[in-house]
């Protein structure tokens, strides 16, 4: 007699029940997808100590025929499906027929369904496996199914189950998940008679995202919208100002069917890049619609785990979709949480005074005072500032001295700025005056000016080298040498003065690089700001009509440079300079035997590091326009970073070297600046791409709105 034989059903179905049935929360998804699946408006799911004593799951669907009752809880019996083709156009979540079996095997089923209106309907009771009972009972149209005594037959897998509130957490991850999968049924949710979740049913995300994350959350998402040949989305993605410390805010939806799909996560955190801090995570429920042959859902049991014919081009639509709606919006956090409509009620206002900066008064050149900051061009992000030598006798009193570690001191009668600002910074009114040397500068003063500093061309490499730093000297003061006048009194710029910025700065700028795609995005304008004065050194204060601003300047500063920084690491090999002593580098013989087949990522982004022997590199060439003083700790973290990573893409390379690059050029905080620093730099922010965020997500300007600084102060009765 042979030794291999086929297994009893009921052990089959147990054997199934391991994968299908790993914790109640599995029985509450199967019976819940069962329920939506005979398109039911209503479900009910009331369960008792985490699931284990009780699932019970009830809807107004179609319910199940009398004759069909007892054949759902074969293995492998479905409605869905009728062939093979069905298994490539799958439009229903459930499919397999494996879950009512395996759960009847490990549990006490009992089951009342009705398919007509009539009140007939049939009643099963099952225990593991063995059907007890099948009779005729008055049921309403729709299912009732109850799940007793979970795991009572498998005393191993109940002993491995977590707490009543772990299992109670992963059930309402589960409730969570389906209801926002389908705003247009009306769930409801309880545990030991408690409610915990109850949405409206009316097909509007928005109340079922305020019913799972809150109203203050709800308030805080931005509709999103696209569509292409292949893919629609649709759905909400949260601020940056409402993210949360785990990946669990993030929900895809496949064409009804919540799914996790690590490549989706990545492209959502990919459009995120550089507007949320490290380790935050955005809040997104997206829904994806494409045809159903392109998506294959028979991968896992659980059908949890999908699989796209087309990922790539997924991926790229779901980063641009979402890119495209930030890029839209002002990212501004307000300060307070209250959100308060006025709408035709009357409130009591104390009388308001006006502190707008008086319009700027355009005086002779020779008039005015000449500027010194440490802010330099936005196209170099550092240069060092102006020395004694470099200056006429009289100039000097009006600029910074600069000590070896290159902290900024100001002389006596170099005044920061005060609160409130009561008059503009004086410029001058030829905005065309230009020099290319140093002496030049001398008898033409830089001016304190709004505009932006005008561009200057990039250093070949044949060039480079002769770069030294009267050079860089003369071409900070060319580059902030020609002000344009500005009467509005205002640091940020008109959507077309921007616009004309961009058009003739001359630079290739790669769209791409930053956004994804070939267009750049349009822009909405950053908010007109009035300078008022500065804070401990390190926020900047301004107003407009709308409310009270605070600015980092750090993180300004930071996000002005590593815009720069990001371009200029693009074609690093048209400004490598070679350097007359190389700088050497030692690491732990591991590290260097690591880095000797990495070399050639360093002349990606135009630093050239050669091996000298034994654990010692040189860097023999790198970038000039590299944080003067700081170019050999930022090529040390750059070696760490590129040994840390056991793939290196160039992309993520340059992202790093400009990240570092920006946070050791800017200004730090506790740094007192003059009104025209500050302005100056407000201006710069004005133009950037995406001011509201530095390169590692930290907010850039904070607001308080008017009314909420009427309430603090009891001004609205």
């Amino acid at each position: 007699m042979g030794q291999i034989r086929v297994l009893d059903e009921h052990i089959a179905n147990q054997i199934a029940a391991g994968e299908v049935v790993e914790r109640p929360a599995s029985v509450v998804k199967e019976l819940v997808e069962n329920a939506i699946d005979a398109q039911s408006s209503r479900i009910d799911v009331h369960i008792g100590e985490g699931g284990l004593e009780y699932i019970r799951v009830q809807d107004n669907g179609q319910g199940i025929a009398a004759d069909d009752c007892e054949t759902a809880f074969y293995r492998h019996a479905t409605s869905k499906l009728v062939d093979d083709r069905d298994l490539y156009q799958i439009t229903s979540l459930g499919f397999r027929g494996e879950a009512l079996p395996s759960i009847a095997a490990v549990s006490k089923v009992e089951l009342l369904s009705s398919a007509t209106d009539d009140g007939a309907g049939r009643r099963l009771l099952i225990e593991g496996g063995t059907l007890k009972v099948n009779e005729d009972e008055a049921a309403p149209r729709g299912t009732d199914f109850r799940v007793n005594s979970l795991f009572y037959n498998t005393p191993a897998r109940l002993k491995y189950m977590k707490t009543v509130q772990t299992e109670l957490g992963h059930i309402s991850d589960v409730m969570y998940r389906m209801s926002l999968a389908h705003p247009e049924i009306a769930f409801t949710f309880r545990h030991n008679g408690n409610l915990l979740l109850q949405t409206p049913g009316t097909g509007d995300m928005l109340q079922v995202i305020a019913a799972v994350y809150g109203t203050s959350a709800a308030k805080m998402v931005l509709p999103l919208e696209g569509e292409n040949l292949d893919y629609q989305i649709g759905g909400y993605i949260g601020r940056p100002e409402i993210a949360k410390s785990s990946r669990n805010a993030m929900s895809i939806v496949v064409n009804g069917r919540y799914i996790r799909n690590y490549a989706v996560n990545q492209a959502i955190l990919r459009a995120y890049h550089t507007l949320l801090p490290i380790n935050r995570y955005p809040l997104a429920v997206l829904q994806l619609t494409m045809h159903p042959s392109l998506v294959d859902v028979n991968v896992h049991p659980s059908k949890m785990e999908v699989r796209f014919s087309k990922e790539a081009e997924l991926m790229l639509f779901v980063e641009e979709a979402i890119r495209q709606t930030l890029r839209k919006e002002i990212l501004i956090p307000h300060a307070t949480k209250q959100t308060i409509k006025r709408g035709n009620s009357e409130s009591i206002i104390q009388e308001q005074f006006n502190f707008s900066k008086a319009p700027v008064e355009y005086l002779e050149p020779e008039k005015t005072n000449q500027l010194s900051t440490e802010l330099g061009d936005l196209d170099a992000p550092y240069i060092p500032p102006f020395t004694d030598a470099d200056l006429p006798p009289e100039s000097t009193t009006h600029l910074p001295a600069v000590s070896n570690e290159q902290q900024i001191t100001y002389k006596k009668k170099e005044q920061p700025i005060t609160s409130p600002v009561t008059e503009a910074q004086k410029v001058p009114a030829s905005p065309n005056d230009s020099t290319t040397q140093p002496k030049d500068v001398q008898s033409n003063p830089v001016q304190p000016s709004l505009s932006l500093p005008a561009y200057t061309a990039p250093v070949h490499a044949e060039s480079a080298p002769q770069i030294q730093e009267q050079s860089q000297t003369a071409q900070y003061a060319k580059s902030t040498a020609a002000p344009s006048k500005n009467t509005s009194g205002s640091s940020a710029r008109s959507p077309q003065q921007r616009s004309n910025y961009n058009n003739t700065n001359q630079r290739p700028f790669n769209a791409e690089m930053l956004y994804g795609t070939a267009e750049e995005p349009e822009i909405p304008q950053f908010p007109d700001m009035n300078l008022i004065g500065q804070h401990h050194g390190t926020y900047l204060v301004a107003q407009n009509d709308e409310g009270l601003f605070l600015i980092d300047q750090h993180a300004a500063h930071e996000r002005i440079n590593y815009e720069f920084y990001y371009e200029k690491f693009g074609r690093p090999e048209e400004v490598s300079q070679e350097l007359l002593l190389p700088i050497t580098l030692e690491f732990t013989l591991a590290e260097a035997n690591k880095l000797k087949d990495r070399l050639h990522w360093f002349e990606r982004v135009g630093v050239y590091l050669e091996h000298f022997g034994g654990q010692t590199f040189r860097v023999t060439a790198y970038p000039y326009w590299l944080p003067k003083g700081e170019e050999q700790q930022v090529i040390e973290e750059m070696a760490e970073w590129v040994l840390s990573e056991r793939a290196i893409d160039l992309a993520k390379l340059r992202e790093q070297a400009s990240t570092l690059c920006s946070c050791k050029a800017s200004i730090k905080a506790n740094q007192k600046l003059t009104e025209a620093e500050a302005q100056s730099l407000l201006d710069r922010l004005a133009t950037c791409r995406q001011p509201y965020t530095c390169p590692h997500g930290r907010p850039i300007v904070v607001s308080f709105s008017s009314y909420d600084l009427e309430k603090m102060f009891k001004r609205v009765m």
